[in-house]
């Protein structure tokens, strides 16, 4: 699933939250150009509270 995370404003993000869902058991694959996050091995209500935990607004796209 994608999500697209407005918030995620440079590489330090998309680090964190691809750290963020590999803890939580998934991958991540975040695209700063397109500000979009797409996460595999999680349901998308755990993968968007992971992100959100993370500090970020995930809106799935």
């Amino acid at each position: 699933m994608k999500f697209h995370v407005e918030d995620m404003s440079c590489g330090h993000c998309t680090a964190a939250i691809e750290k963020a869902v590999a803890e939580a058991g998934g991958r991540a694959a975040a695209d700063l150009a397109t500000r979009e996050v797409a996460v595999e091995g999680l349901d998308a209500d755990r993968a968007a509270q992971v992100i959100r935990d993370a500090g970020y607004t995930p809106r799935p796209v």
